[in-house]
């Protein structure tokens, strides 16, 4: 090959990677498609079961989390009258009845309380149950509650498996699984495809950083809580005071939490659990608050 073909190939070569380079940065990115849902317990405003899912669906929002326990027709014409689908169910006996409380009679209680939570997900066709494992206090002791935990949950995983319903462990301020990699162990020690996370985002800046909770957790992650929090706020009023802060204007690092996301693929719902559903108004502020954070 002489010089002058030589500077000709190097030229199309040249060419061929800069048209690559375009091409690359002109193709359609894939889509974040994760569904806008709001946990039922959150919206404050008044009526019945149907008229709050009616506001639900006219703020926006695809899809509901309603709480265990209720009653099942009513949730059901509600569902089916508004075409919102059913999240996920969140359990409502699991503080009143921890499953590891030291009175056996309450812990069957809990237990027999997940038992009903899988089964209204099951006939709402929710694919998950939303439940805290443990509440460690000064009567019961970290390793009890984490023994305790495992060995209830066990009892109930052939029920999940059964109904294809999966449990959904969430981390919350219960001074229990406070580590990102405690939180993927403790899920990976039971050795089941019908257990995994309900990762809250907010809860989770209390012990450290979402987005890296996410790229820990991965596919492990079943739903998400959609949560915002204030560091500042809570520093001057109070712990719980960082939640009274309205979605985008607290401290969650929110373009950093949906580029983890998008790093484990993540395309499952987001659930508002979020104060400020007390109106119609205040519904779609939050879906409108929503849509910004998901295209962060």
């Amino acid at each position: 090959m002489n010089r002058r073909d030589f500077l000709r190939v190097g030229s199309l070569a040249a060419s061929a990677l800069s048209l690559a380079a375009e091409t690359a940065l002109a193709a359609p990115q894939a889509r974040r498609n994760i569904r806008k849902a709001i946990m039922y317990e959150t919206i404050s405003m008044k009526g019945t079961v149907l008229e709050k899912f009616q506001a639900v669906k006219a703020a926006g929002f695809a899809g509901v989390e309603p709480m265990s326990h209720m009653g099942q027709p009513e949730v059901l014409e509600a569902l089916k009258a508004t075409g919102l689908a059913a999240a996920s169910v969140c359990c409502s006996t699991h503080w009143k009845n921890p499953v590891t409380d030291s009175n056996p009679a309450v812990r069957e209680a809990g237990r027999k309380g997940l038992e009903q939570a899988l089964h209204d997900a099951k006939a709402y066709g929710a694919s998950s149950v939303l439940f805290v494992p443990a509440v460690v206090n000064q009567q019961v002791a970290y390793d009890v509650a984490y023994r305790r935990s495992q060995e209830e949950i066990r009892q109930v995983l052939p029920l999940a498996q059964e109904l294809g319903v999966k449990i959904a462990i969430e981390n919350v301020w219960n001074h229990f699984i406070m580590t990102p990699l405690e939180a993927a162990r403790y899920i990976d020690e039971f050795q089941s495809s019908a257990i995994g996370w309900h990762f809250d985002i907010g809860n989770a800046i209390a012990y450290g950083w979402p987005e890296q909770w996410i790229r820990i957790l991965g596919k492990r992650i079943l739903k998400l809580h959609v949560k915002e929090y204030s560091r500042a706020k809570a520093n001057k009023t109070g712990p719980s005071s960082g939640f009274d802060v309205k979605f985008l204007e607290g401290d969650d690092d929110w373009p950093a939490v949906m580029k983890a996301l998008d790093d484990i693929g993540y395309n499952g719902w987001g659930i508002a659990e979020q104060r400020g559903a007390d109106s119609a108004e205040g519904l779609k502020d939050l879906s409108d608050r929503m849509d910004k954070i998901f295209a962060s």
